[in-house]
């Protein structure tokens, strides 16, 4: 199905709602160090609820340890820097949704990397700033799973 990954996440009740988000909609989320928190915080375990055993979650020690996993999977970066709309993406099953920090959002070095189509955006009201990361993740996940016809949902 798909990916979701986060860059350098820092607040552990964000990360709580991905992974009880994760567990509900299949897909894997990929954690990229350094964490703003332990995985065994108590906001985040508050957070994911008793989800966290149905989530596939995994971790990796910086982001080319992350991209070499995924093994040339399309990487979109999703990002308030992004020029095209999430919702005119064509989503392929295997996509990687990759969002920054809450604090900082993606390095340019990173998004340099990747191409220009495929940096999404939500669109937001002149002079915002960001949605909640979980919000985020929230929206364009199901974005890309209903263009999959909720492809395994009960």
């Amino acid at each position: 199905m798909f990916h979701i990954a986060l860059f350098e996440p820092q607040v552990p009740p964000n990360t709580g709602n991905i992974i009880r988000l994760v567990a509900n909609n299949g897909f894997s989320l990929h954690l990229i160090e350094p964490l703003g928190f332990d995985l065994e915080e108590k906001n985040l375990r508050r957070a994911s609820l008793d989800y966290h055993d149905l989530a596939k979650v995994s971790k990796y020690p910086n982001y080319l340890a992350f991209v070499n996993a995924m093994g040339g999977r399309r990487i979109l970066a999703c990002t308030t820097k992004g020029g095209q709309p999430y919702d005119k993406m064509a989503y392929q099953a295997g996509d990687v949704l990759l969002f920054g920090s809450e604090t900082s959002g993606l390095p340019a070095e990173l998004l340099n990397n990747i191409d220009p189509d495929w940096r999404l955006k939500i669109p937001m009201m002149p002079n915002n700033r960001s949605l909640n990361l979980s919000n985020a993740v929230a929206i364009i996940s199901y974005e890309a799973w209903r263009q999959q016809g909720f492809y395994g949902a009960g």
